[in-house]
């Protein structure tokens, strides 16, 4: 399964790179290859949200008997999974494939960076809208852009730590 992962993960980078030549001047060729996987994945993301919204739970509320759950709650509860899971393969396929750490700490840390994503966007989406009473959309887009940005440095510093910084940790004494 791995090396099927990996010819995926060749595939997508060889078209990602295609693109790269205009941005060569500007942006580093690893930030371009997190910027437009993980751009992909949210376009996926949202796609999928609306299909299970709409479609999936027609609207309507999921009532497991014990707890009734809103459509727009249910609908993020089911992608989720999905969207983590190839957020996840992109992130370790296509822009991060340098690291030397096991994938199962690999995904796990992912786990933990995700996390502290989702963490973030509430903190920040509350502070914004109900303590300095912006809008709503001027905070998502602001929410975003530090998300992102830990994000990146999460899963590059963290996540899918390279050899050079885990050889770095080992002779520090």
């Amino acid at each position: 399964m791995r090396d099927l992962f990996e010819k995926i993960g060749e595939i997508i980078t060889t078209i990602i790179d295609w693109f790269y030549f205009p941005f060569l001047r500007f942006i580093p060729k690893e930030i371009f290859r997190y910027a437009a996987s993980g751009g992909a994945n949210t376009l996926f993301d949202i796609l999928l949200y609306f299909l299970f919204y709409r479609y999936v739970l027609d609207m309507q509320i999921v009532d497991l008997g014990f707890i009734a759950i809103s459509p727009h709650i249910a609908a993020f509860l089911m992608v989720f999974p999905i969207t983590f899971s190839t957020g996840f393969l992109l992130a370790k396929y296509v822009t991060f494939t340098s690291s030397e750490l096991e994938g199962k700490i690999q995904l796990f840390r992912y786990l933990l960076t995700v996390a502290g994503s989702i963490v973030l966007n509430y903190i920040f989406l509350k502070t914004f809208v109900e303590y300095f009473g912006w809008y709503a959309t001027a905070s998502k887009i602001a929410t975003t852009l530090i998300v992102v940005l830990y994000s990146y440095l999460a899963q590059r510093y963290f996540t899918f730590k390279t050899g050079k910084s885990l050889k770095a940790a080992r002779v520090r004494p």
